[in-house]
């Protein structure tokens, strides 16, 4: 034996692969790759990556990043099957995706894989998606104690709350997001348990209200909550203050159908059983899982405003909602930027406005004026930023009855 040989190391263990019709196509992945794995990568041809995970070299894959782009989407068959082969052996899957329409991703997050990467690779995107998918396992390992993560209960009974818009600029958002953080601050030896669900897949916008981050893990919670349980729907979530829990809008604009009534019924049901309060910001537009959030709802926040088009739209939602014999009777309808109390005028209107609608509104938000938009624009609750604010006052008077009744309700039982 040579000295040279004697002196020659083990080759480093490929830990990741990327699979791929060509990955010259995919040059910046090929970068990425080199910069978070050195030389404990390699390339496998789509063909061969299920036939190579049988081999002795596959033994400490850790992942494969499947860069796909339109062309593979004519024909996913064999991609699907790389992935189902990949997830039998316990090896990560993380798409990167180019031009590919959100059903196939959808498709393909179903079938196991765990994270999505748009490309071109956003700067640190490829380098984030391999560091959640290890907190992951991590989080997986450490014994249920140690976790620091608002843990899972599974024996609450929420009170949930929805809130939705009779037309753009209402309010909902504003008063879903200050209700929730409200409701968190009444007092008591012990706050309540709240969450948040933003269900406005195109322009949710509480993570902007809060200034928390939108996380794929969102995306891929939405994609397959048949496979969700108590410690994902925990980890989908983000902490406001430590106090708020927010299940936010995805990164991406998304088909408000890509959600089945099905996945809505899951994801209420597994707030409603972690949370003491749950409220849910509703887009506007009106879809089939709108039904599964009015029954599961004990209130519907409407808001609307003192002008044509919210009456016309409520008009229409609950000629919309009798066809269809449902729980009219949920809807409280909150009339924001409501006249002041020396405004006569207004109030007459009001009046006239309810009389001819056939209902009652119960809610009178005052306008919050320039320091609500400001608020937001600063990711934070009228709580934080105004609290003298005429709004915000409003607002917590509204958390504080909402959880006397409740607490009057619980006590009674």
């Amino acid at each position: 034996m040579s000295d040279s040989t004697a002196l020659q190391s083990d080759p480093e263990p490929i830990i990741a692969c990327t699979v791929s019709r060509d990955v010259q196509n995919f040059d910046l992945l090929i970068e990425d790759m080199e910069a978070e794995l050195g030389e404990a990568w390699g390339d496998l041809p789509l063909d061969d990556a299920v036939t190579f995970f049988s081999q002795p070299d596959a033994q400490d894959l850790e992942f494969i990043a499947m860069a796909l782009d339109d062309q593979d989407e004519a024909d996913l068959t064999n991609v699907a099957s790389v992935i189902k082969v990949a997830v039998q052996r316990k090896i990560k899957v993380i798409v990167i995706a180019e031009e590919m329409s959100p059903i196939a991703l959808h498709q393909l997050l179903k079938l196991g894989a765990e994270e999505f990467v748009p490309y071109p690779l956003p700067s640190g995107a490829l380098h984030d998606a391999i560091k959640r998918m290890r907190q992951k396992d991590a989080a997986a390992a450490v014994p249920a104690g140690d976790t620091p993560v608002v843990r899972s209960t599974g024996n609450r009974e929420a009170v949930i709350l929805a809130v939705q818009p009779m037309a753009g600029g209402t309010g909902a958002t504003t008063l879903a997001v200050n209700l929730a953080w409200e409701l968190t601050q009444v007092e008591g030896n012990t706050p309540p348990r709240v969450c948040l669900l933003d269900f406005g897949l195109q322009f949710g916008s509480t993570a902007t209200y809060l200034d928390l981050q939108r996380r794929d893990v969102v995306y891929e919670l939405l994609s397959d909550t048949e496979m969700m349980d108590q410690e994902l729907f925990m980890q989908a979530l983000q902490p406001f203050d430590e106090r708020l829990q927010v299940l936010t809008a995805p990164p991406d604009m998304l088909p408000l159908d890509m959600i089945s009534v099905e996945d809505v019924g899951r994801i209420v049901e597994m707030a409603r059983t972690n949370f003491d309060y749950v409220i849910i910001d509703m887009p506007s537009t009106l879809v089939q899982w709108t039904e599964t959030v009015l029954q599961a709802a004990h209130v519907y926040f409407v808001t609307l405003e003192l002008d044509l088009r919210s009456a016309q739209n409520t008009l229409r939602m609950i000629k919309a909602l009798k066809s269809e014999e449902l729980p009219v009777e949920k809807l409280r309808y909150v009339l924001n930027r409501a006249p002041k109390f020396t405004d006569m005028s207004g109030k007459s209107r009001v009046k006239r406005l309810a009389e001819s609608l056939d209902i009652s509104i119960e809610l009178m938000l005052p306008d919050g004026g320039k320091q609500v938009a400001e608020s937001s624009d600063h990711g934070s609750p009228l709580a934080s930023s105004a609290p003298k604010n005429v709004l915000r006052k409003e607002l917590q008077k509204l958390a504080k009855s909402v959880h006397d009744l409740n607490q009057s309700d619980v006590a009674a039982q």
